[in-house]
């Protein structure tokens, strides 16, 4: 994957940031046009008059590249609607050979002709992802194409993907499909076992809203909320464990996310709609360089336009190891 931030665009300027949630697929719907060259046709200014469309993507895939053109957790202006605030858009670009007629009638397309192209630009957007679902401890549930936005009322009416991958006989249901064997053959590689978004040894923290670890079970006591968890288990004899209804994972230690330490957890089964995950088990769990080469860095964890709101996230921090400061801008 190659990484070229379009500074110079008005979207990329404006600064805000998202906690994303899932991703959203596109295709350009502009025939021959690859990846690379989207960069000198969108880093411009529309402010400025340099650009008739206010629009920019996080990346571009064709047949042989990836090229990241935002930050992933830079708002995008892909969607035309709420999903900008939610997913990270991939634009899919489209062969060559071709035309558009009146709406989304790909004029003179020939798919055995085009078959290859599709099938390598197609695995080159399951490869990527597959990373960012690795990222951000999604499954294939968290991808969408733009007209399922649509359907969805969070994006505007295209008709991307659907107008393309049938012709390949293909759907989002396939895509998705094969991202899920993709991420499951990388489990299999670690010798882990994943159960939704969960996999064991993830740190996971209870959401505020949660009331039950389990529809019927017992309240959540408000102190397991304030603590991060370590994921014991997922599966029991090979099944997954559903309590309520709900399907659940244990919870085992508590962790300390700054020194790793670990100490006496609550031992539940939890819904795990009720689950975050704060950090994927294959992440470094430590820096194993000496004390006197490491490196220190800040780093941002929220903006909020209420003070209170801003010092309920510090003592959060806090309560995690972390030092947390306020500023005001």
């Amino acid at each position: 994957m190659k990484r070229k931030y379009m500074t110079e665009n008005d979207c990329y300027q404006s600064g805000r940031k998202i906690n994303p949630k899932g991703i959203m697929i596109h295709s350009t719907a502009v025939p021959g046009v690859m990846a690379a060259a989207w960069f000198s046709r969108w880093n411009k200014s529309y402010l400025k008059g340099e650009i008739n469309r206010q629009v920019c993507v996080h990346a571009f895939v064709d047949d042989q590249e990836v090229w990241q053109y935002l930050p992933w957790d830079h708002r995008g202006w892909h969607a035309g609607g709420t999903a900008n605030d939610t997913h990270i858009g991939i634009e899919i670009c489209e062969p060559g050979g071709f035309s558009y007629g009146k709406g989304v009638t790909m004029v003179g397309y020939d798919a055995a002709k085009q078959e290859a192209y599709f099938r390598r630009a197609w695995k080159n957007t399951i490869n990527l992802c597959v990373f960012l679902c690795e990222k951000y401890g999604w499954t294939e549930e968290n991808i969408i194409c733009h007209s399922e936005g649509a359907k969805r009322k969070i994006a505007s009416n295209h008709a991307d993907v659907m107008h393309w991958f049938p012709k390949h006989k293909e759907s989002m249901d396939t895509f998705r499909k094969e991202v899920n064997k993709a991420l499951s053959r990388a489990l299999e590689r670690e010798g882990k076992q994943k159960v939704g978004l969960f996999q064991e040894g993830d740190i996971v923290e209870i959401i505020d809203s949660a009331k039950l670890y389990y529809p019927g079970g017992p309240l959540i006591p408000e102190w397991v909320k304030k603590e991060y968890h370590k994921v014991l288990q997922v599966t029991s004899n090979g099944k997954t464990v559903t309590k309520g209804g709900a399907e659940c994972v244990l919870l085992g230690k508590k962790v300390n996310i700054q020194n790793r330490k670990e100490s006496d957890g609550i031992m539940t089964w939890v819904d795990t709609k009720c689950l975050r995950v704060i950090e994927l088990s294959s992440q470094p769990t430590k820096d194993v360089r000496p004390p006197e080469e490491k490196q220190y860095f800040r780093v941002q964890v929220g903006a909020f336009t209420h003070r209170e709101h801003a010092q309920s996230m510090v003592d959060k921090l806090k309560r995690a190891g972390f030092e947390g400061i306020i500023q005001v801008h």
